[in-house]
């Protein structure tokens, strides 16, 4: 397919950000939204983009963004899923805290907590926690994936495997509207596997946006998961899965 100027440059969007809007797209085009929509049809035919509501995703979710500008994609959403995560957890506590920008604000959120012990496979957690003596940090050891800093592997999960703790801290590259939890790197869902296999009280992180995305690795299902926050659910299966398997949903409502 031979790509307009404009649909090179939606394109460009989409790598960049994970997602474009048609409301967006056509303010910044200065078009009409049919004509956005007209082109976003053109480029899911020609299976550059992903079709969702509202809009597209980059096909391959944010595992082809930048990691810099991951955090700046649903950013609010992610600070106020942080926040709600950091209420449950209480001093004295020992957690997990695994790969993720989302993880990554709950960790932000817990700077102000008491005699924490964190142990964490995210090298970007433990360098912004360890400077606060309130709080032990302890990192994973194994393959450090160089794209965002995470510590993946056999290693780390044999290291995982060494502690049960009071809680984990999850965060998954996508949620299926049957409840599966999905990633892109098995190296990494091996560790996730490892770190809800070892908690006592599970919380799955994840923004609304992951409900629009897909990825090939399974790591679970919500099921094993006691509590999800989110910014807000609209996935009907979603909230039945929540009702019918005890898991407390949490919405921010950014």
């Amino acid at each position: 397919m031979l790509l307009s100027a404009r649909q090179s440059e939606i394109l460009d969007i989409a790598k960049a950000e994970g997602r474009v809007q048609v409301e967006d797209l056509a303010l910044r085009f200065t078009v009409t939204p049919q004509t956005i929509r007209k082109d976003l049809n053109d480029l899911c035919e020609a299976r550059q983009l992903t079709r969702v509501h509202g809009g597209a995703i980059f096909p391959s979710g944010a595992e082809n963004v930048h990691y810099e500008a991951r955090r700046s994609i649903a950013a609010p959403e992610k600070q106020a899923i942080g926040r709600a995560a950091a209420e449950l957890i209480p001093n004295n506590a020992s957690l997990f805290i695994n790969i993720g920008t989302t993880t990554e604000a709950v960790g932000e959120a817990l700077l102000d907590h008491k005699d924490l012990m964190v142990i964490t496979n995210n090298i970007n957690v433990a360098n912004r926690l360890r400077v606060f003596p309130a709080i032990e940090v302890v990192i994973a050891g194994g393959v450090v994936r160089g794209a965002d800093g995470g510590i993946v592997g056999e290693a780390a999960v044999d290291f995982i495997r060494q502690f049960k703790v009071d809680y984990a801290v999850i965060g998954v590259s996508a949620i299926d509207h049957d409840g599966a939890l999905l990633d892109y790197d098995y190296r990494e869902v091996k560790v996730a596997q490892a770190i809800i296999a070892n908690a006592r009280h599970v919380v799955l992180v994840a923004d609304s946006s992951k409900f629009e995305r897909t990825a090939p690795v399974r790591i679970g299902h919500l099921s094993q998961v006691h509590t999800f926050i989110t910014d807000k659910c609209q996935i009907a299966a979603i909230t039945q899965t929540c009702r019918e398997h005890d898991v407390r949903l949490i919405e921010t409502f950014t």
